[in-house]
Formats: structure tokens, sequence, C-alpha cells
């Protein structure tokens, strides 16, 4: 783990996939307990390049790790060692998200993969005083049962689970599909968000808003070329999870130039900043914020945005956010 990244304002993390984000060096030793034979040197199958060109191709790099993360140990390994690592990036608070559902291949049941990860995040917790909240994902590829069968496994561990997801490449597959799920996770006061205008244009934006009620939407980099959706996601307050180097090794940008983030930020959209997959794209927040050359005043707006926009911080103070 390296040293603790100084930092002008306390930061929050609200789109980080735990299976994206461990430790190359986590997996190589998972892979040898496990009997696992790497082909190629960890590196090379957990980091994906600059530019993939699509995001079916950029998921690749996280077949490996998912592998590896059939155990309940190594997914309380996997989420203690990510608090750690926010802790160094200078994150008070961050959200974990992953699908228990990808968790099941050795036995393990989604409670079972649920607790394991959420017990992780408490020991990371315990070590480091960074708070955590959990999100499970339902993804668009797999049926509308399947993710009923999420929204109810989140309800069960309601406690632990802050809130639900919607993953995968929407231009192949809507979002209508998994309404029932998403009504399930409103009926009982878990906040969603939406992986959307990603991989598609601005209509999987409003189709996440209109359709499953997103309270956050997970990129969102292509409604920035819809006036009527900029102007709903302004008035209701809709925050924008942005992960620049993601969106443009995912072809969702041309480049970090052309990432629409400062310009949404200075036209008032509650925009935010994460990672994505922290080893996917060997990035940190600290590295994401450089590469966008925000000053602290533009990091500390981002800040403002993502800590009112948080699915479970009680323990938020005043001081944590911007003035």
């Amino acid at each position: 783990m390296s040293s603790r990244t100084p930092s002008p304002v306390p930061r929050y993390e609200l789109h980080c996939h735990l299976d994206g984000s461990v430790r190359p060096g986590t997996v190589a030793d998972l892979a040898g307990g496990q009997g696992i034979v790497l082909p190629f040197p960890v590196e090379r199958l957990v980091t994906a390049p600059p530019r993939c060109g699509s995001l079916s191709r950029f998921l690749t790099y996280i077949d490996v790790p998912l592998a590896v993360l059939q155990t309940p140990d190594a997914l309380h390994r996997a989420a203690r060692e990510l608090v750690e690592d926010w802790h160094a990036d200078g994150v008070v608070y961050g959200e974990a998200r992953f699908a228990p559902q990808l968790h099941t291949r050795r036995g393990m049941s989604m409670d079972e993969a649920v607790r394991a990860v959420s017990g992780g995040l408490a020991a990371g917790r315990q070590a480091t005083g960074v708070r955590t909240g959990l999100l499970l994902c339902c993804l668009r590829h797999q049926t509308p049962d399947e993710s009923l069968a999420v929204a109810e496994t989140a309800l069960r561990h309601r406690d632990e689970v802050a809130g639900l997801d919607l993953a995968g490449d929407e231009r192949l597959h809507g979002a209508e599909p998994h309404r029932p799920a998403f009504d399930l996770a409103h009926r009982a006061g878990l906040p969603c968000t939406v992986h959307a205008g990603e991989a598609a244009g601005p209509a999987g934006v409003w189709e996440a808003l209109d359709v499953l009620g997103a309270r956050r939407i997970g990129h969102g980099v292509r409604c920035a070329s819809d006036g009527a959706l900029l102007e709903r996601l302004r008035r209701d307050a809709i925050a924008l999870e942005m992960c620049p180097t993601s969106n443009v090794q995912t072809g969702a940008v041309r480049s970090l130039g052309a990432h629409p983030a400062t310009r949404l930020l200075a036209e008032g959209l509650a925009v935010t900043v994460s990672t994505d997959t922290r080893t996917t794209s060997a990035t940190t927040l600290a590295r994401e914020f450089a590469r966008l050359r925000w000053s602290a005043g533009q990091e500390r707006l981002a800040q403002a945005h993502a800590a009112g926009a948080a699915f479970a911080d009680p323990a938020a103070r005043p001081h944590d956010r911007a003035p």
C-alpha cells in the first residue's frame, strides 16, 4: 500500500467496482493459492490499455479478478484492501459496488458474498476510519428474475447495503426489463444509481431517470449533447458519477481533453469524479483530478456534490463539505 496522498479537500468516491479494483499482487496471490495458473504476468491480465475501443473489451480485464473472487475469504480481503487504498488516496468516504451473482461459481451464495464484502469493508473501516457504503449491481444482460433476486438480496441485507445499481452495455440491453427490481428497491427506500450515457447516447439516461428512478447516473458523459436532459439533471440535482480515465479507455469520450466533466461542473451540474476501476484503469482519485487539471476550488465543488449524493454517509460532517 502506498503512502497517504495529500489532498486539498476530503475526497469522496461514489463509483468504484470492487472486481476492477483488486490489487494485482492480491490477484496473483489468490490465483496461486487457488491453483489457478495465470498465462501472462498479472499486470497484463488485469490492467487495460489506455484505449480499449469498447466497453466490452475493457470488461475482459476483469475476468481474472472475477475468477479468483469466488470465496468469502477472497472477497473479504479485496474489500478490506480497497478501503486501505482509499485511505492512502485521501478518501474519507467510499462506496464499493459489486454484482454478487457473479461470485457463485463455486457454490458461494449471494448472501454469503454480500456478508464477505461487507465484513471486509468493516475491517478496513475499523483500521483506517474511512466511511464506506456498499452497492449491489444488477446486470443489463441478465434476466429480470436475476435482477429481482439481486434486489431481494440487497433488502435482506438492508443494514449493510446502501443502494442498487444497473451495470452493463446499454447499447445491447435496455433498462426497462429490470424495472421490477428497481421498483422493489424504491418501495423499500433503497436509493438507486444506473450506468447510462456511457456506451450509448442520452436516451439511456432518460430511461434511467424515468423508468428506473435513478438518483445518480453512472458516467453520463453522453448526456452533454442534450440540452433538455442537462436541464433535467440540473433541476433534480442528479449526480453524475464521472470516471475520466475509464471513459477514455472504453471510448465513451475521445480524450481527456474532450471529457465534458469540466464544462458540466461549470454549468452547475452535480459532477462527481471517481476511478471506476482502480486496477483496470491503473488510477487513483489523485490521478483523476491531476489529469483533469482542476484547481483546488473545482475539486472542492465536485467533492461537495459527491458528499451530498452519498447513499450511506450519516457520519458526514459540515466541515467535510465545501463551503
